[in-house]
């Protein structure tokens, strides 16, 4: 639950730009298609995940402005889904992100301990955007 309004928090958490900001581990992320986020932008992100350095390109399956981002794995270690979703509540904004995929290669063998990491990460990073939109790192209209 986040104290302010759904469309900033959806377009600050929907901007590939502040992604090194709010999520754990993301180093760099960097549009490969032109603006603006639409279905078919392809986002490549390098970030670190259970002492690894991974680097991979996400395609935008389905946006609903202010409410919806969904997003499939184009190159990556293995695939995956990622979906963020935002919903109007008393007093702010439900935030919530759902992680799919099937861990591959290396990846596999460490498939116990990932769903647990994948959990708690996503916490943490769902605490920071928090922590921003709240604040005035968020910008006035939830752009940074």
């Amino acid at each position: 639950m986040i104290e302010r309004g759904r469309q900033d928090v959806a377009r600050y958490a929907t901007d590939p730009a502040n992604d090194p900001v709010w999520i754990g581990g993301i180093t760099e992320a960097q549009m490969l298609t032109d603006p603006p986020l639409a279905e078919g932008t392809r986002v490549r992100r390098v970030a670190s995940f259970l002492g690894k350095r991974i680097e991979y390109v996400n395609e935008v399956v389905e946006l609903r402005p202010d409410s919806l981002l969904a997003m499939r794995s184009v190159q990556s270690p293995f695939p995956m889904r990622v979906t963020y979703e935002f919903k109007e509540a008393p007093g702010g904004t439900l935030a919530r992100i759902r992680v799919q995929g099937k861990p591959e290669g290396l990846y596999r063998l460490a498939g116990p301990a990932m769903a647990p990491a994948v959990r708690r990460s996503i916490t943490r990073d769902l605490k920071t955007l928090k922590r921003l939109m709240e604040s005035d790192a968020g910008g006035p209209e939830g752009q940074r």
